[in-house]
């Protein structure tokens, strides 16, 4: 079903143009001025890729979308002054606002849209030690769901690794195999700490370097409270939290350790990670 929202009394339409090319003395002339009429989405469904369609009047003048529960808006080819369309990646859940700018940040078009979510997904991940439930977030951490499901998806986590155990801090994994080898991985994402989630006891958070925006394909489960971490150093963003299996992550933390391979607190028994598939 195409979804269509009307531009409400934005911006004012020519609607009787023509005659003379001379503009009435003392009435602005609105014959170039950018206007947008229309704006309608294709769909609106988590983690697809939507059409945003663009109506209105010398469009080809310059208008900037800015759309919240977007990633990586492009115009597409084959626009024209009456209208330019887009695509992206949905990966936002819930009413995000919508704005249409043109070339001197002047607001066309102001909006809200509602892109709903059936459940929270979840994604079961199959260990050395048993099966560990994490439920995601996508509402507060929108850019790293869609990351870390990315990555499941691929099949990028068969085979690898919890690396780093400290019995009385967290469990980390999702980067090395068992031979240690660092993973290649896909581009770094935005840091999305202070999104309200915190880093308590079964949650779920990415791992990173000192560079705030680092995070790649390595995740932490915090086995005690650490709130300290969700503002150290420009915090670390919380995705998720553990719904089943809290006594598996309680198996790994207590693993022996050892330094291996120029790193510290590797278990001295591999604590694989089989399989993640999303399971809802």
């Amino acid at each position: 079903m195409k979804l269509v929202v009307l531009l409400m009394s934005v911006v004012s339409l020519c609607t009787a143009c023509g005659g003379s090319d001379s503009a009435t003395p003392n009435t602005p002339n609105t014959q170039n001025k950018v206007s947008v009429s229309e704006v309608s989405s294709d769909q609106l469904v988590y983690r697809k890729t939507s059409i945003i369609t663009v109506k209105g009047q010398n469009l080809n003048a310059g208008i900037n979308l800015t759309h919240q529960g977007c990633l990586k808006i492009t115009e597409l080819a084959g626009s024209s002054a009456t209208q330019k369309s887009f695509s992206c990646k949905l990966v936002a859940v819930g009413s995000v606002p919508v704005v249409i700018t043109d070339g001197a940040n002047n607001s066309l078009y102001t909006n809200t849209v509602t892109i709903p979510l059936a459940a929270q997904p979840q994604v079961t991940m199959s260990t050395s030690l048993g099966n560990i439930v994490i439920e995601l977030n996508p509402a507060k951490a929108p850019i790293t769901v869609d990351n870390f499901l990315n990555y499941v998806e691929s099949g990028f986590y068969v085979n690898k690794i919890f690396h780093r155990v400290i019995s009385n801090f967290m469990i980390q994994g999702g980067g090395y195999t068992a031979d240690l080898v660092q993973a290649t991985t896909q581009a770094a994402i935005k840091l999305e700490a202070g999104n309200g989630l915190s880093n308590i006891r079964g949650s779920i958070a990415m791992a990173r370097t000192s560079a705030l925006d680092s995070a790649t394909s390595q995740f932490f489960i915090n086995v005690v409270d650490n709130t300290a971490l969700d503002t150290n150093s420009g915090g670390y963003a919380v995705f998720g939290k553990v719904v089943t299996g809290l006594d598996i992550v309680d198996k790994i933390k207590v693993v022996p350790t050892s330094t291996r391979g120029g790193l510290n607190d590797v278990p001295v028994s591999t604590v694989l990670i089989n399989t993640m598939l999303q399971t809802k």
